[in-house]
């Protein structure tokens, strides 16, 4: 069986693409190509190494706001790795449509909401803020729209009395740890009917 090949983009300490990649074993129809982060110092590029997966990192400083050259030296490297899927992993940069549509179809991203809800950024607070009952996250295909594509999953936490931001957050990751291998697993299998938990 040929794997699917997984490219893997981050700009933190890697906590979901721990996950991705410690499932990717075994019967598995996907396995981990690259890590590249626009962080030199992101610790996820440390944790991927030393789970023996590619790293490379282009720093999105020297650019000073130009997205379109950023993402050009971004390609290289994910190029050079010829990946079948692209996983968004906590990448903190908003990628351009050109960049999106050279890979549309094929990458992933994790929110930490359950979408259409809560789009961009502050995701626990605003749903504190609005009385919600309950809050997670979801997996969709990356479209050129933020926070957009088809979703192809989606894991539900209850909202509890005295919830905060961080707490709410943190029950939240448990279950993108869960949703996201489970959702790749699927997606690397040709599968797109969504993954629901929770």
């Amino acid at each position: 069986m040929s794997h699917k090949r997984v490219a893997i983009l981050l700009s933190g300490g890697g906590s979901n693409m721990v996950a991705l990649v410690d499932s990717m074993t075994g019967d598995h129809p996907a396995r981990p190509c690259l890590v590249l982060s626009n962080d030199p110092q992101a610790g996820g590029l440390v944790r991927a190494a030393e789970r023996g997966v590619a790293t490379a990192a282009v720093d999105h400083r020297p650019f000073k706001g130009d997205r379109a050259a950023f993402e050009a030296e971004l390609m290289k490297p994910l190029l050079a790795a010829e990946p079948d899927i692209i996983c968004l992993a906590g990448f903190m940069r908003v990628l351009t449509g050109g960049f999106v549509a050279h890979w549309q179809g094929r990458m992933l991203n994790i929110h930490p909401s359950l979408l259409p809800k809560y789009r961009g950024l502050h995701t626990h607070a605003r749903a504190l803020e609005a009385g919600d009952a309950e809050h997670g996250c979801t997996v969709h295909e990356v479209t050129p729209e933020l926070d957009d594509g088809p979703i192809l999953g989606q894991a539900r936490v209850p909202i509890l009395p005295g919830d905060t931001p961080e707490a709410l957050a943190a029950r939240v990751l448990v279950q993108e740890h869960q949703l996201y291998p489970a959702v790749l697993r699927r997606f690397a299998a040709g599968e797109r009917t969504p993954v629901l938990l929770g």
